[in-house]
């Protein structure tokens, strides 16, 4: 479970601007609550699609052009130097299309991630000083390369640095160092991705009569994948790079994105920032977690129409082979977890396995900390050596964590949501500790959130007021699709579809009666009945069938009316911080120590019930908030322990089964509760 959240809302300032600028309420609030709220950022949110600012806002812009320029009149060999993601692949694609269009002398070269890791390396600068290249241009990358560019200067290459991540030190000794967040660059917008900083650089080298409109047509397409992929916040500048690429990928501007459009299955869809991240970013991503980059890179150059499909086949291919890994780790996951269930209890989630491909192993840790709540860093044991990648929730910064253990690390890096570190293998146990140790000193270490904008009437859900929400895209990071709260609704029917893959609620509140679909999930799969009482956060669509135009609610949520979501969460850490042995007050320990009665409670639901197949925080809800979530747990570790049931709690699913026992059973005896009694009692 998670904490649902919903939002405050100041109404009389979302009255204020619904009456200014004539908007319909819904949207209004929703500018409100995303803090959009003066003339200058609400025009630009709603309107802009053109203007961007000056590229020479950006520190050493103007010396990257003077080199550049210099490079293109002796006719040095250039080289973009890129990045194997997708927002390393754009840049790449587009500096280099640039360069091709303008006539220059240039190649591009992308590291491999399994070989040679993230950014520069010395041996590439070796590679491309034997090919005579002249001047490096590095491309979401750089900023931390101070011994690369040094060793490239000293064999008489140049280097221009463009990048977008933090300076973690000293900068390097470029001849332009391109980077939002030098403490000395005065520019306003600072959330460009690697690609919006070279956009940038395109304009600049274009010089005092750059035609943005046209760079924005020929462009904005690459742009626009490489911002969505780095999931950077899509406001500002990266609202304009969205809202002109989207509308030149429906217009099937370049050969290649058609080509992968049509080969992922959205061909003929409308095109949004949605399906980019979620269908097109992973396929460009994939080639790079298992292959060479270049083909994405060639993807998106080339303007052979046989060779644009042959690519994207390759890269479906790829992204295939890509979720089979990912399933085949997280399956290995999974049975670990079912055997060692007390990995989980940790507030900082660390798992670790041999050989597990490195390219995948974020994209798994993002899913534990889905799955579970809290931050996850999975690892992959090659022997004595290991890498691992991190990702975090909302409000910890895991890479405070991780820089608390920077002395078992060979390499680490990262920023509060995302991590990324190496170390020997001999040392995971102590790292485990050591990072867990940080996060139990953490004030008010937070819970994985429900973001809900506000709680809707459903008598009020119209076709006109999801259509008005239009204005508001292209959704993303910064500006994530509205999730809406409808509380308090009647569950009168549960409808299997497609063959019992997805279900239909028929949902009621005074009168008022919708449908929500949800996904993924079986009637045998879903916890509540006709009759109950829940709470679903939603999203919105328009649904047309024959002609029909009706509000399709989406289910992302769904959690009993009577469940306080807080106070679920904050038993279940009670119980956890017990099984570890950190310190608790009295109280809290009372909170989670059952009674008999509350013993034989669950033991006749369960019985009466059969076997159970549901999370277990809704167990709380089927006891009618009788037991605190932790006597749940404390309950049914102490039956595992006697042998009264079999619990198995994996990844996807938890199944409770009653087993025959001979004779009565102490419920004292088990270690649970006797330990209980030892620290709430002294014994």
């Amino acid at each position: 479970m998670k904490l649902w959240t919903v939002a405050e809302l100041n109404k009389a300032e979302a009255i204020e601007i619904q009456n200014k600028y004539e908007l319909p309420a819904i949207v209004a609030m929703l500018l409100r609550i995303r803090n959009i709220r003066t003339q200058e950022e609400i025009e630009d949110f709603l309107y802009n699609d053109s203007q961007i600012a000056s590229p020479f806002e950006i520190k050493d812009m103007d010396k990257a052009c003077d080199r550049i320029r210099c490079a293109l009149e002796n006719n040095e060999l250039i080289c973009v130097y890129g990045d194997y993601d997708a927002d390393g692949v754009t840049s790449t694609a587009l500096l280099y299309s640039y360069f091709d269009t303008i006539g220059a002398n240039a190649m591009f070269y992308i590291p491999s991630r399994e070989t040679e890791g993230y950014g520069m390396n010395k041996s590439a600068v070796e590679q491309l000083c034997e090919r005579g290249v002249k001047l490096i241009v590095t491309v979401d990358n750089g900023i931390a390369a101070v011994e690369e560019i040094a060793y490239a200067s000293s064999l008489g290459i140049d280097t221009v640095v463009t990048d977008h991540h933090m300076p973690t030190g000293e900068l390097p000794k470029a001849c332009a160092v391109v980077d939002l967040h030098r403490e000395d660059c005065p520019s306003r917008f600072k959330s460009l991705s690697g690609v919006g900083v070279v956009f940038k650089l395109i304009m600049a080298l274009e010089g005092e009569y750059c035609d943005v409109n046209s760079l924005l047509d020929n462009y904005a397409d690459i742009v626009s994948i490489g911002t969505i992929g780095d999931i950077v916040e899509l406001k500002g500048e990266n609202r304009v790079f969205v809202k002109r690429g989207l509308q030149s990928i429906m217009n099937r501007d370049r050969v290649g994105i058609d080509a992968l459009v049509e080969s992922s299955g959205i061909g003929g869809k409308n095109i949004t920032a949605g399906n980019v991240s979620f269908t097109l970013v992973p396929r460009i991503n994939a080639v790079g977690r298992l292959g060479i980059s270049e083909k994405s890179v060639e993807l998106l150059l080339t303007e052979e129409p046989d060779r644009a499909e042959e690519i994207a086949s390759e890269l479906c291919d790829d992204n295939s082979e890509r979720r089979q890994i990912e399933a085949e780790i997280l399956q290995k996951i999974d049975s670990e977890i079912k055997q060692n269930p007390f990995l989980t209890l940790d507030k900082i989630i660390v798992l670790d396995g041999e050989n597990w491909h490195q390219g995948v192993i974020g994209i798994v840790a993002s899913r534990i900390k889905e799955v579970y709540g809290k931050p996850a860093i999975v690892i992959s044991r090659n022997g004595e050596t290991a890498k691992a990648s991190g990702r975090s929730v909302e409000g910890f910064p895991l890479c405070d964590a991780l820089f608390s253990c920077a002395d078992l690390l060979t390499h680490y890096g990262g920023h509060p949501m995302a991590v990324g570190l190496s170390l020997e293998s001999k040392n995971i146990p102590l790292f485990r500790k050591r990072i867990n140790e940080f996060a139990n000193r953490f004030e008010n270490m937070p819970f994985d959130r429900l973001n809900i904008e506000c709680k809707l009437n459903p008598a009020f859900l119209s076709v006109e007021l999801v259509q008005s929400l239009s204005c508001l895209q292209p959704f993303g990071a910064g500006n994530p699709t509205p999730v809406f709260g409808l509380y308090n609704m009647t569950l009168n029917n549960i409808i299997p579809l497609s063959n019992n893959k997805h279900i239909k609620f028929i949902l009621s509140r005074n009168g008022a009666t919708i449908n929500a679909l949800c996904f993924f999930t079986s009637a045998e799969e879903f916890p509540y009945k006709k009759g109950d009482v829940i709470d679903l956060a939603v999203t919105l669509e328009i649904n047309e069938y024959n002609g029909n135009t009706s509000v399709s609610a989406v289910v992302k949520a769904v959690k009993a009316n009577s469940d306080d979501s807080l106070e679920i969460l904050k038993s279940q850490r009670i119980f956890e911080d017990f099984c570890l042995g950190n310190p608790l007050s009295k109280e809290q320990l009372l909170s989670i120590y059952p009674s008999r009665d509350d013993f034989a409670l669950l033991y006749r639901f369960l019985k009466s019930n059969g076997n159970f197949n549901f999370s277990l925080d809704t167990l709380v809800h089927m006891l009618d908030n009788r037991l605190t979530f932790g006597k749940i747990r404390v309950i049914l570790q102490a039956m595992s322990e006697l042998g009264l049931i079999e619990i198995c709690e994996g990844l996807k699913s938890c199944s409770i089964s009653l087993r025959s026992v001979a004779g009565k059973v102490s419920l004292d005896s088990a270690g649970i509760i006797r330990k209980l009694k030892e620290v709430c009692y002294g014994g």
